[in-house]
């Protein structure tokens, strides 16, 4: 199996969609932090398992300095921002979000 992971920093702001107060309801940004994990069994026609740069097309041109609200039909809570990355992503399986210091979620795909 081979493994690659790229980790991105983006700037973007969001606010989420809460049944609850909270702070997170308005409007306000980080500076995300955002690891891509994939693997393969082979490698493809270029010796690789992903390219580098397409893990950064759907992460940082997608994301970076925007309002992800309006990027995503999704609450854009890190959990959800995690799993959008990893379906778009060719071989990932796994997607760690950290929007600040101490804050972060994962999502990995289960194994079928």
């Amino acid at each position: 199996m081979y493994y690659v992971e790229k980790t991105i920093e983006i700037s973007a702001a969001h606010q989420l969609n809460l049944p609850y107060e909270s702070k997170c309801r308005r409007i306000h940004g980080h500076n995300w932090r955002i690891t891509v994990y994939c693997k393969a069994q082979t490698l493809n026609s270029s010796g690789m398992v992903t390219d580098f740069s397409h893990i950064k097309q759907v992460v940082k041109d997608k994301f970076d300095h925007q309002y992800i609200n309006d990027v995503l039909d999704i609450n854009p809570t890190a959990e959800n921002i995690a799993k959008w990355i990893c379906d778009h992503v060719e071989n990932c399986y796994r997607v760690r979000v950290q929007e600040s210091e101490g804050n972060a979620a994962e999502y990995e795909r289960e194994e079928v």
